[in-house]
């Protein structure tokens, strides 16, 4: 099977290390990361990543704009998208699901149940294992 690539939009230096050294350890997939909406439109377009995990508070583009961008685009609006954000509240958590959002995992987050988290939500995991490695 080949490695999932993951897509970490994030204006936080420190969340994009920190995801994307958890997802290729734990779960050996392919990261890819940007820290603005701009660039995450032009790296999912470019790139096709299997999932993108998208900061919902970013200055300049926010998570929602981004998202909504990534809809209207035929070459990306069927990448699967996960909010990472503070706001996990339910009401949050509805709106969001109505907008088209996969599901929202709450910053911070626990970086070695990240990658098992991703899977869940998207299906990917295999009687719980991710990448080999048991979640």
């Amino acid at each position: 099977m080949t490695a999932k690539c993951i897509l970490v939009i994030d204006n936080e230096e420190y969340i994009r290390e920190v995801a994307q050294i958890c997802l290729e350890t734990v779960a050996g997939w392919k990261v890819l990361t940007a820290n603005s909406g701009h660039a995450g439109l032009v790296l999912a377009e470019q790139e096709q990543p299997d999932a993108i995990l998208l900061d919902v508070m970013m200055p300049d583009m926010d998570g929602p704009t981004t998202f909504q961008q990534l809809q209207t685009n035929t070459a990306t609006k069927d990448i699967p998208v996960i909010f990472l954000t503070a706001k996990v509240q339910a009401s949050d958590r509805r709106r969001y699901s109505s907008m088209g959002i996969k599901a929202a995992i709450a910053k911070p987050f626990n970086p070695l149940e990240l990658a098992g988290q991703v899977a869940e939500v998207l299906g990917w995991s295999e009687d719980g294992e991710v990448g080999g490695v048991r979640s």
